[in-house]
């Protein structure tokens, strides 16, 4: 079988342990206004490989990577080609060579026997919680947040390393209501190793005018250091 891709990075120093080779994936179901990559959702796919061709390619760059580093699956949404995204990394970890997902975990169906098997695949897990409030999830994504914290609580329950992220929108996914249970909600995860605040940047608009497609968030600044730090402390449980 072939996956579709959208683009890779061969040293990446942010999506996993040490250096990684990140294989980003062709399609999301959510569709974020701030979405960075909305042209992973319904252009044509920039390749179709197999999973061998795809190791192939990444391992041209092993000797970058150090004892953490290896491959992630990003995208658009992984989980959304969870067959070939695990017998990507079933042959990666034959060649013992260290696995990351980098999900927003819309997908997720504990029903989903390949979903189930690229999440044990995993080495770590890179969790996207957009927002709590289903509602206010809703009107951001597209979707319901119920298999994202359903997913969340599966791989805490499995024992699987988490790191959790939190873009920051101002006006969006600043609410101090919704950082408070969304800090509450992680909490209550038994595997969190990290918890990072992303700042929200403009970089993709000429993506979004390139495709037509309409920009609603074009007049919100990024997040200043003020703002980041008081979101990291709502999410700690740390704020005044």
């Amino acid at each position: 079988m072939t996956g579709r891709i959208h683009s890779f990075e061969t040293f990446g120093a942010a999506d996993g342990p040490g250096v990684r080779y990140i294989v980003f994936m062709h399609g999301c179901p959510f569709r974020c206004a701030y979405c960075h990559n909305p042209d992973t959702w319904a252009s044509p796919p920039a390749f179709e490989m197999s999973a061998d061709d795809v190791l192939q390619q990444a391992l041209r760059y092993r000797d970058y990577w150090g004892a953490e580093g290896g491959i992630t699956l990003s995208g658009g949404e992984p989980m959304a080609q969870a067959k070939f995204c695990s017998e990507l990394f079933e042959k990666a970890k034959a060649l013992k060579i260290t696995t990351c997902l980098d999900t927003a975990g819309g997908p997720y169906d504990k029903s989903n026997e390949d979903i189930k098997k690229l999440l044990a695949l995993s080495d770590t897990v890179i969790l996207d919680l957009k927002l709590f409030d289903p509602k206010a999830h809703r009107l951001l994504t597209g979707c319901d947040n119920e298999p994202v914290l359903e997913c969340a609580r599966a791989l805490s329950e499995s024992g699987k390393r988490l790191w959790i992220r939190r873009v920051l929108v101002p006006g969006v996914t600043d609410d101090p209501t919704d950082l408070i249970k969304t800090g509450e909600f992680i909490r209550s995860l038994k595997t969190v190793e990290k918890v990072e605040v992303l700042a929200y940047h403009t970089l993709g608009i000429a993506k979004w005018q390139k495709l037509a497609l309409q920009y609603t968030l074009s007049s919100v600044s990024p997040p200043s250091a003020e703002e980041i730090a008081r979101a990291e402390a709502l999410l700690a449980g740390k704020a005044n």
